[in-house]
């Protein structure tokens, strides 16, 4: 059968390549791209997905979405967010400053264990319901310490007395270092080699939670001159928490796709955000050192075609891999593709009266929202 491809678009933007320092500023970069663009066009979430070749590079623009409370859906792997360790370690942010918080009290009480068995857990609910008070509250009351065996007395007492203690000391103190000693104290990085299977396992779950404390003094130190206090920044974490299951709720989803390439595949959206566009990651090392670099082109040819209205490459000039900062060079596809499409807005000097006119432009949509 005969068939004739058509096209009503016209022939629509140049495919933009932007360039960053590093992962996180990529990250930043492109969602600020995506409420700039947003804001100037009316669009939705839902028009916009950032691709990317592995797994492990959705981490930096979660962490960047989030800060901006904007909605977003992981397809094919799992949240940052949702790794045990990531919330072992905020359910413990979330006791120190409101001691009345149930759901974080339960989750570590036993993590790592403490030897407080269930039937004291079930006594102490028993007991908190009656007094209407929270879990916390309850536990060092002496109603209930008449409940229990000496030894679940003395278990339950020194924990409540732990959590006093290292939430008087980190309001007072420097806050994330005391709270890295505090994880210390417990045994957590212990903890973590002792339920993992394998010792890489651990190491990457022990990274994982370096990296959840490198963002957080990130948000404390955020938009401010003196660095926010534990309360403000588990506060933001919290609303940020609020936010998420709210749209979880609704069943007509506006979110961002946060997708690899391989998921991709069938998918179009109107912006796609094409990132991470180097050597060693688009093409793949091992694509590069096995000479299957084909492969890897077909796929860069996936993600190009994702785009209905408008692409954006990225790509960072250096990049953490395995705890060092290494340079990066741009992929090879980028140099394969016609320059005439290609628009480098790094490289481009505008000149003072095309700034002006944009701007002029800006504004005048900005009015026309606005009436």
């Amino acid at each position: 059968m005969r068939k004739k491809l058509w096209s009503e678009l016209g022939y629509g933007e140049p495919l933009r390549v932007l360039s960053h320092k590093d992962e996180a500023l990529e990250a930043q970069q492109i969602v600020s791209e995506i409420i700039h663009h947003k804001f100037r066009t009316g669009s939705r979430y839902q028009d916009y997905a950032i691709l990317y070749r592995g797994n492990h590079q959705s981490r930096a623009f979660e962490k960047a979405l989030r800060e901006n409370n904007i909605p977003y859906f992981i397809s094919g792997s799992a949240s940052f967010f949702s790794f045990a360790e990531i919330k072992d370690v905020m359910a413990y942010l979330r006791l120190l400053v409101n001691h009345d918080d149930d759901a974080a009290f339960l989750r570590i009480i036993n993590t790592p264990r403490r030897e407080i068995g269930p039937t004291t857990l079930e006594k102490l609910g028993a007991y908190a319901n009656e007094r209407h008070i929270s879990l916390f509250a309850a536990s060092s009351e002496f109603g209930l310490m008449q409940k229990l065996s000496e030894k679940s007395r003395h278990r339950l007492s020194a924990f409540h007395d732990w959590v006093v203690e290292n939430s008087t000391t980190i309001q007072r103190g420097d806050t994330f270092v005391l709270v890295e000693k505090m994880l210390d104290q417990i045994g957590y990085h212990h903890y973590l080699r002792e339920t993992s299977k394998t010792k890489e396992g651990a190491e990457r779950k022990q990274r994982n939670v370096n990296d959840l404390l490198d963002w957080l003094k990130r948000i404390a130190d955020k938009e401010s001159t003196q660095r926010k206090s534990l309360d403000e920044v588990v506060a933001t974490i919290q609303l940020m928490d609020i936010l998420e299951r709210q749209q979880n709720d609704n069943e007509q989803l506006d979110q961002v796709s946060l997708m690899t390439l391989h998921a991709a595949k069938g998918l179009e959206f109107p912006y796609v955000f094409l990132v991470g566009m180097e050597e060693n990651i688009l093409p793949h090392q091992n694509s590069i050192e096995s000479g299957s670099v084909e492969e890897e082109r077909r796929l860069a040819y996936v993600g190009i075609t994702r785009a209905q209205q408008l692409l954006t490459f990225s790509y960072c000039t250096h990049r953490k891999r395995y705890g060092d900062i290494s340079e990066c060079e741009p992929s090879r596809f980028l140099s394969e593709l016609p320059n005439e499409d290609l628009e480098w807005p790094q490289k481009q000097q505008l000149s003072a009266a095309v700034i002006k006119e944009r701007g002029k432009s800006s504004l005048a949509q900005l009015k026309a929202m606005l009436s």
